[in-house]
């Protein structure tokens, strides 16, 4: 993909809102005890908060698996974000495919929020690795 630095950040712009939209999704759901879907959401949250990121670089993953390696080799290998960030990340997704296609499933309002906060927490680093890599550019 080749693209402008000012289309690297105007993509990177639309993304991070669709990031802190979603997070604010997840939150509205928790308060209405809708406690799968904030999980799913808290997830696609942090997702667009990665691919944000990731388009600075230039990548655009496709698939979930294709934005751990990518966040992996270009963000974390080089110490650019802490180790801590896929852990938190494949937590997040494993929260995600849990609650969207086990059929038995449950999750408590406790496991709802703490996904809540994995999920803030990540997307804060994220987005403060996004900003100093935008004033770079």
């Amino acid at each position: 993909m080749s693209l402008s630095k000012e289309d690297k950040k105007t993509l990177s712009e639309l993304r991070i809102k669709k990031a802190y939209e979603f997070l604010d999704d997840a939150r509205a759901n928790l308060k209405e005890d809708r406690y799968k879907t904030a999980v799913n959401r808290a997830y696609y949250a942090v997702l667009n908060a990665a691919r944000a990121l990731l388009i600075l670089e230039g990548s655009n993953p496709e698939t979930h698996e294709g934005v751990i390696t990518m966040l992996s080799l270009r963000f974390i290998k080089p110490g650019l974000l802490p180790v801590e960030i896929i852990k938190h990340y494949k937590s997040l997704l494993s929260r995600r495919t849990d609650v969207d296609y086990g059929d038995f499933d449950t999750i408590t309002p406790e496991d709802a929020e703490d996904t809540l906060t994995l999920a803030e927490e990540t997307i804060k680093k994220m987005d403060n690795l996004r900003r100093y890599l935008i004033e770079e550019l």
